[in-house]
């Protein structure tokens, strides 16, 4: 069955925004400090070493993309701190600790002090403290950007094994190098994971076999400072942490016309079914795998393509309803023609149970579980809904920009 409009109470889907602003570019340049030298011992002398930083001291438009730089000339650095606002900047060392980076771009608009010290040779210590202001965008343009995931419906529950983290831009975004970048995905249980790039407005990260259940995941969007696109800056970070339930894994055969239902490798639930009739390509439920993305009770339901008169017309009310693509397919409870349950394949397109279990599948599911459909011709197509699975991770890996 297809969607038309939903009615009744209905989970609603999660967007968190990030704006995105557009401004002039600041130039940056490299300042220095002036040091004293020292002895060694007899006549010879030893330079202090020498600190730069970039931006330079006073820099009032700095890039905040190009984040900051300390560089040691004729020593190694010891120590060096960056902050805004008190809170301090992440970055890392280069091996001979020549040089300091910050880890991720710099928000627009801030004003940073960047303090650090270096040691020369015979351990003589140069100080340099810096203030900088990165640029502050004067043009009115705005964009935003949302994951979007049913988290806010869901807060404080728990996902499925299968949940893809996707982030959706308003506006296309130019540089997918330096946006993908600045996206960290962390978990207790890692596994290998990667960005693919759907069009130039959203970008889903998926990972290479399930998610390790019972475990905390993290997203960590270093978005602020970002450039996203000639002009365009993001001002925000976004940060998220959920959690992966169970592994419910479901296995539906039409051919069979049988559910069953598995949680942490358990059969916890074995259905009668019926799917689509097949007479035509929408009645015929996609075999593949799916992934729960949605559900209400009632959802109304309306045959596509068709109107009011026309054969094979229809307008229902249907209950416990868990959608698992983006053509209309959902599991939900028998409307009526509990005969073909078990039996035969009589629905619309949708996969129908009886009463009970409709219910049990409602209460018990998680976003992100896992629907794997088999025994019907039509193959459920990679980008429909949810159904990122349906790629191999080879294939999906080179929709990255860094891959």
């Amino acid at each position: 069955m297809a969607p038309l409009r939903t009615r009744g109470i209905v989970d609603r889907r999660w967007a968190a925004g990030i704006v995105l602003l557009a401004g002039t570019l600041g130039l940056t340049a490299c300042s220095s400090e002036t040091h004293k030298t020292t002895t060694a011992g007899g006549d010879t002398t030893v330079p202090a070493a020498k600190v730069t930083t970039y931006p330079k001291n006073g820099a009032e438009k700095a890039r905040p993309d190009r984040g900051v730089v300390v560089k040691a000339d004729g020593g190694t650095l010891q120590s060096v701190s960056v902050t805004a606002n008190g809170r301090p900047v992440e970055g890392a060392f280069n091996a001979q600790r020549t040089e300091w980076r910050s880890k991720w771009a710099l928000r627009p608009g801030t004003t940073y002090t960047v303090t650090s010290t270096a040691k020369n040779s015979i351990g003589t210590v140069s100080r340099s403290t810096s203030t900088f202001r990165t640029l502050k965008p004067t043009a009115a343009q705005t964009a935003t950007a949302s994951l979007d995931w049913i988290l806010e419906s869901n807060r404080g529950k728990t996902y499925g094994v299968g949940l893809p983290i996707i982030v959706d831009f308003n506006r296309p975004v130019a540089n997918k190098k330096a946006v993908e970048r600045a996206l960290e995905v962390t978990a207790e249980k890692p596994v290998e994971g990667a960005w693919r790039w759907i069009g130039d407005q959203r970008v889903v990260y998926r990972t290479k076999t399930y998610w390790p259940a019972h475990q905390t995941v993290k997203l960590n969007a270093h978005l602020a400072g970002v450039r996203v696109a000639k002009g365009v800056y993001a001002t925000k970070d976004l940060n998220r942490t959920f959690r992966i339930g169970a592994a419910r894994i479901t296995k539906i055969n039409l051919k069979r016309h049988r559910m069953a239902v598995y949680v942490d490798g358990k059969k916890a639930r074995s259905v009668p079914v019926s799917g689509g009739n097949g007479t035509t390509r929408e009645y015929t439920t996609t075999s593949g795998v799916h992934l729960t993305m949605e559900k209400g009770n009632p959802v109304r339901m309306t045959a596509p393509g068709r109107k009011k008169g026309d054969p094979g017309y229809y307008d229902l009310l249907v209950n416990y309803a868990v959608r698992i693509s983006n053509t209309g397919e959902y599991l939900h409870q028998s409307m009526g023609e509990e005969y073909c349950l078990g039996r035969a394949n009589c629905s619309h397109g949708c996969v129908r149970q009886p009463r009970s279990d409709a219910i049990w599948f409602y209460k018990t599911v998680q976003p992100g579980d896992v629907v794997v459909i088999t025994g019907t011709k039509r193959k459920l197509e990679w980008n429909n809904g949810w159904s990122f699975w349906q790629l191999p991770f080879q294939t999906w890996k080179k929709g990255s920009a860094l891959s």
